[in-house]
């Protein structure tokens, strides 16, 4: 059995997310497309929550597919205001105002 989750792969997802710029967010959905993965949006997060081991990535700005934002990680909300990120009023992002067009 293939093991799915290998470092080329994690690399591979690292690489799309160092992509995103300043301002703009991806979905976890939209990075696993990108990576010919897109049914593993999942696995996107999963690599994401151990990004901090393989160096310094802009993980804040990816969320989920309603701009929802990681719960429990205070600081991301705070990452992505001081870069001009545009909220709704319930909190998530506004992904027609800051979604990625890569």
């Amino acid at each position: 059995m293939k093991k799915i989750l290998d470092e080329r792969l994690i690399y591979e997802i690292l690489s799309v997310v160092e992509e995103i710029p300043r301002g703009k967010v991806a979905t976890y959905g939209q990075i696993a497309r990108l990576i010919g993965k897109e049914k593993n949006a999942r696995l996107v997060g999963r690599v994401l929550s151990m990004a901090e081991y393989y160096g310094s990535y802009p993980c804040h700005r990816v969320v989920n597919h309603a701009g929802r934002l990681v719960p429990g990680w205070h600081d991301q909300r705070l990452l992505l205001l001081e870069e001009g990120a545009v909220f709704k009023d319930n909190g998530d992002v506004d992904l027609k105002a800051c979604q990625w067009d890569e």
